[in-house]
């Protein structure tokens, strides 16, 4: 009997990316966003309260647990009476369950149009999740949803083998860092043959959101967004650091390249107003450069956080074991739509290279050049598919034939229970 191709769900703090295996691209991407029956809105005049839904013998029979939107359908239905938005995951980690089970159903039968019943799955997971989520996740998935398999992946292994794509990778190994950096949170996480090294992963408070907000920022301060109407101007300034932004080798030599030239470097954004359609221009002038120099330099954003991501990544790598170091430095996997800036890895690759050469003279120094190195080599893997790098990973790794000996079953399941996926085989046959 021929199988289907499993279903490919990586839900992340902003978005969420569904798809089949095989396929190269996620079949759909939107916010992972809900909006439910809130306390409805009190009607304005004096009078009796309506009822929230017609007719009112609905919620004596339980339909309204159906009343609610998903996506980019939850943002639109935001402004309407009644209906609040929640954002199921934060930082990564699901916080409320209810609300990601009816999620995880629209996704199902409204956007994939699938039959869970006939599918394996493959779910991800953030880092240091911990087992009792995984629990709850298969027990959703087993009980609500009766699927035929389940297996739950660590994103950054995905990403790993994502990179595979890129044709700068000649050999296939799952041992490298892994730089996830997406709406909500970034994170750096050392893997060694397809294991997380957990003791030595770090988080980063600085992600698409806050360079969004700092794109924001600068713009007002500059009185550009004068002419934007107040719920538009997050979305503007989205836009404008996706379609303009680039990170540069030298601040200094940037802003002098801005002020001697700015008919060359400024842009212009063109928008229209939402609601009187009147059209506006705005000038992106600084923030071209300045919206991902806050990886690089954060004091410039906030003085909560200070350390740059090179350092970071090579503290991640120092707390790592020592006879996986060279593999860490070696294989350095950008994934996530925040890692998508143009230079980003040539920045990266040459800020970590600046501090592994200068501690290596260090060492020479101290031993009164006695003993010499041969040399850290640092690589930075930059690839087509680094924005949906987790989905695309789950693709290939989802595809192969071995996957289904890996997944926990429906059998499996029933006989054991949830406990089962406290453990999981990881690839490592399969590379």
């Amino acid at each position: 009997m021929s199988v289907l191709a499993p279903i490919i769900c990586d839900n992340g703090t902003g978005f969420s990316k569904v798809g089949y295996a095989g396929n190269s691209d996620p079949s759909f991407v939107f916010p992972t966003a809900i909006a439910t029956r809130g306390p409805a809105a009190q009607p304005s005049r004096t009078g009796p309260a309506l009822p929230s839904k017609p007719g009112h013998l609905a919620s004596k029979r339980g339909v309204e647990d159906l009343d609610f939107f998903i996506g980019d359908e939850a943002l639109a239905n935001a402004q309407t009476p009644g209906y609040g938005v929640n954002y199921p995951i934060r930082h990564g980690q699901i916080e409320n369950w209810d609300y990601m089970e009816r999620f995880w159903e629209q996704t199902i039968f409204k956007y994939l149009r699938a039959e869970p019943e006939d599918h394996y799955f493959l779910l991800t997971e953030p880092p240091l999740n911990p087992p009792e989520n995984r629990e709850q996740t298969a027990e959703i998935f087993f009980e609500s949803f009766n699927i035929k398999g389940l297996y739950i992946a660590v994103q950054a292994v995905l990403a790993l083998a994502a990179s595979w794509s890129s044709n700068r990778v000649t050999d296939r190994t799952l041992t490298g860092t892994v730089i996830d950096s997406g709406d909500g949170v970034t994170h750096v996480i050392p893997c060694a043959e397809g294991y997380v090294i957990g003791s030595a992963i770090k988080h980063i408070p600085i992600a698409g959101r806050d360079i969004t907000q700092f794109v924001l920022n600068l713009m007002r301060e500059r009185g550009e967004m004068a002419n934007v109407p107040p719920e538009d101007q997050l979305k503007v300034a989205g836009k404008v650091k996706e379609q303009y932004s680039y990170v540069c080798q030298d601040i200094v030599k940037e802003f002098r390249k801005y002020d001697q030239e700015p008919y060359k470097y400024f842009a212009r954004y063109e928008g229209e107003h939402t609601v009187t359609g009147r059209k506006y221009e705005i000038d992106v002038g600084y923030e071209r450069f300045l919206a991902p120099e806050i990886f690089f330099n954060p004091e410039i954003y906030s003085s909560d956080f200070l350390t740059p991501l090179p350092e970071i990544v090579d503290g991640v790598i120092q707390q790592s074991p020592i006879d996986v170091r060279r593999g860490l430095y070696k294989n350095i996997v950008l994934s996530g739509g925040s890692t998508m800036f143009q230079h980003f890895g040539n920045r990266l690759k040459r800020d970590l290279k600046q501090i592994v050469d200068r501690r290596l003279d260090a060492s020479m120094a101290a031993s009164g050049s006695q003993l010499r190195s041969s040399g850290v080599e640092v690589d930075v893997i930059s690839h087509k598919r680094q924005r949906y790098a987790v989905w695309f990973g789950g693709s290939l790794m989802a595809s192969l034939p071995e996957f289904y000996s890996f997944c926990h079953t429906k059998a499996q399941y029933d006989e054991i229970g949830p406990s089962i996926c406290r453990r999981y085989q990881i690839f490592g046959s399969a590379t």
